[in-house]
């Protein structure tokens, strides 16, 4: 049986790299355009990972065919671009490597954290007040709300706080992964102060200038905040499950699973990060703290706002919420919250060994061990950018845009245009690009065929590329939930993707009303309504954890 399966696995490679150098060889274009074909390797990897859970393998051969279309279905060639170009190539852009960097020096807070006891007694005084599996889920719903400025750092933060917990209830890792992820891009992206913001607003304002339209870019974004669909029910939804104890589809049987029998992990789970048990790590004598914890991830929150802030120039901009708003904008988010994981780790060790909870060679073995407990979830983040370079260069997100936008009537331009943000983004991986390819195309299709529906058209570019960077298996927000939640990656996307589907399938419907009837705050109702209908009638009660 075990060979059936390695030879299934090695006739899938065998098909794959032939397909690419069949298809080429029928072009006779010097520049081929690869048309559906460039579909195939983000595609493949997704399914390869499905069907083996070797995320790193599937993400390299997904790249790999992919650079073998671009060589002209040279094989060789193509492992050795992948490798030299691409692969390289991801690992030195200065913000990806700032974003690897950031990492290790995080997991190194997590942990000294756990070493000297904090987040044991963290877990311990949150428990005091979310005293079941119920407030636990609100509790982390809140917490990823609160870190609103930034999704990775909100990504990072509401993990490692929650998961002892989470465990402690007996919820499943996948259901903790779910809710970080659902509370990190989602509420980043219509946060009003956040690295996101200057991106959106930069991407609004050239495309409103192309048509001669000179209009103020933040009240544009700021009213497309109740088209924001996806989001705002993404998050209403997070709320509505932690709150009624429901879940359906995977999730109801992951969290079954961890009720009945204590198995936050499935049998034959892989989590990206190692699963440390903070509360074994600590042997000191002394009664462990929960400021030792609390004062890290406050110090970590309140660094990264003051870093993004000085990165972006504030210190040259006045106080005030405009002036705090630009410098957000402004911000280089990679820079800004390595800065702050620094100063972070930096204040983690000195507390360590000034309540002589440890020693300097304790304090660098948890700072060393901290951060190779990342090293598995470095190597999928950065294939994951490798691949999203690959299909960079082969059009794919031109493709399916090409494809799916034509004229249409005005009911159903945002509608179409949530649809396209989505493949785009769920096939890529990112968010910002597919917000860069997308929203300046949209905005003169909208103004062109009706500008009543602008407003909505904006927040269907904005939600459908949001969809992807929430629930892709190839997004580094996903991964970085997988990582942060101790969780199974493809166990984390098959658990949140009917979810994620269920808001989508819902925004889809809204905004065909957006282009039928006028105010916003209808179809937003409706939406809520929608959603409630969900999680009551679709989703089941779950039985009380086994004590």
């Amino acid at each position: 049986m075990r060979g059936r399966k390695w030879l299934t696995y090695f006739v899938i490679l065998a098909i794959v790299l032939v397909i690419p150098t069949v298809v080429l060889a029928a072009e006779e274009q010097a520049s081929p355009n690869f048309g559906v074909w460039s579909l195939l390797p983000p595609v493949l990897a997704i399914l390869l990972a499905f069907v083996t859970r070797q995320v790193v393998l599937s993400l390299f051969i997904g790249a790999w065919v992919g650079v073998t279309m671009l060589d002209g279905g040279n094989v060789f060639k193509a492992f050795l671009d992948t490798l030299s170009k691409y692969l390289v190539g991801a690992l030195t852009d200065s913000f990806h490597a700032g974003i690897l960097i950031f990492l290790m020096v995080l997991g190194s807070v997590v942990g000294i954290i756990g070493r000297m006891g904090g987040t044991k007694a963290l877990a311990e005084s949150i428990a005091k007040l979310a005293k079941n599996e119920r407030l636990a889920q609100v509790a982390a719903w809140l917490l990823g709300i609160f870190v609103f400025f930034d999704d990775y750092a909100n990504a990072v933060v509401v993990g490692p706080t929650m998961r002892p917990l989470f465990d402690k209830y007996k919820i499943s890792r996948e259901k903790l992964a779910f809710i970080v992820d659902a509370t990190a891009a989602p509420i980043t992206g219509i946060a009003i102060i956040s690295t996101w913001i200057g991106y959106e607003l930069s991407l609004i304002k050239d495309a409103y200038s192309e048509l001669g339209l000179q209009v103020s870019a933040y009240s544009v974004f700021w009213s497309s905040i109740p088209y924001r669909y996806y989001e705002l029910l993404m998050l209403l939804m997070v709320g509505l499950l932690a709150f009624m104890g429901r879940d359906f589809g995977p999730m109801w049987r992951a969290e079954y699973r961890a009720r009945s029998t204590g198995k936050v992990l499935d049998d034959d789970a892989r989590p990206i990060a190692a699963n440390i048990k903070m509360e074994q790590v600590y042997k000191g004598e002394k009664t462990a703290k929960a400021y030792n914890a609390l004062i890290p991830i406050l110090l970590l929150i309140v660094s990264s706002l003051a870093a993004l802030w000085y990165n972006g120039g504030g210190p040259s901009l006045p106080f005030t919420f405009e002036g705090i708003r630009e410098a957000f904008s402004n911000a280089d988010s990679s820079v800004a919250i390595l800065w702050a994981t620094v100063f972070t780790v930096i204040v983690t060790g000195v507390m360590a060994m000034s309540q002589r909870l440890l020693d300097l060679q304790d304090t660098m073995d948890a700072f060393i061990e901290g951060a190779a407990s990342m090293v598995p979830a470095l190597m999928i983040l950065t294939l994951a950018w490798t691949i999203s370079g690959v299909v960079n260069d082969l059009g794919t997100a031109h493709y399916l845009v090409g494809v799916l936008s034509e004229t249409l009537p005005a009911y159903a331009l945002a509608p179409l245009v949530l649809l396209v943000a989505s493949l785009v983004s769920f096939a890529t991986g990112t968010s910002w690009g597919t917000m860069a390819l997308v929203m300046p195309l949209a905005i003169p299709l909208a103004y062109h065929i009706d500008p009543n529906v602008m407003l909505p058209v904006v927040g269907s570019v904005l939600a459908g590329a949001i969809f992807g960077d929430h629930c892709s298996p190839i997004s580094d927000t996903t991964i970085m939930a997988s990582m942060s939640s101790a969780c199974d990656h493809i166990a984390h996307v098959k658990t949140q993707l009917p979810y994620a589907l269920t808001i989508d399938g819902i925004s889809l419907v809204l905004y065909f009303l957006a282009g039928l009837i006028t105010g916003w705050w209808l179809q937003l109702a409706l939406g809520v309504l929608a959603v409630f209908a969900v999680v009551r009638f679709i989703g089941k009660p779950l039985p009380p954890a086994e004590q």
